[in-house]
């Protein structure tokens, strides 16, 4: 289930991104630039974030409920593979 908000939030990034693009077309001051990139970022990590939730909440909840162990390892796996990546 992917939320609306989450789908609007990525919309306004890739407009920031484009924002940027023109930014850096127009050879505006580097660290203005710099300001909208961190903006980006910042805005990036709170939609993954919220995907991230949104799967706690409904994949790995409903797994869980379902009781298949397998389907369970799979899913703690997968978190854990997130982690490991996020920590690079």
């Amino acid at each position: 289930m992917k939320s609306q908000r989450t789908i609007t939030k990525l919309k306004r990034i890739e407009g920031q991104v484009r924002g940027i693009t023109k930014m850096l077309e127009e050879d505006r001051y580097c660290i203005d630039i710099l300001h909208q990139m961190q903006a980006v970022k910042a805005a990036l990590a709170r939609a993954e974030s919220d995907i991230l939730k949104d799967h706690a909440a409904h994949c790995v909840d409903d797994t869980i409920a379902s009781g298949n162990a397998d389907e369970q390892r799979e899913k703690v796996s997968e978190l854990i593979d997130l982690f490991d990546k996020l920590k690079r």
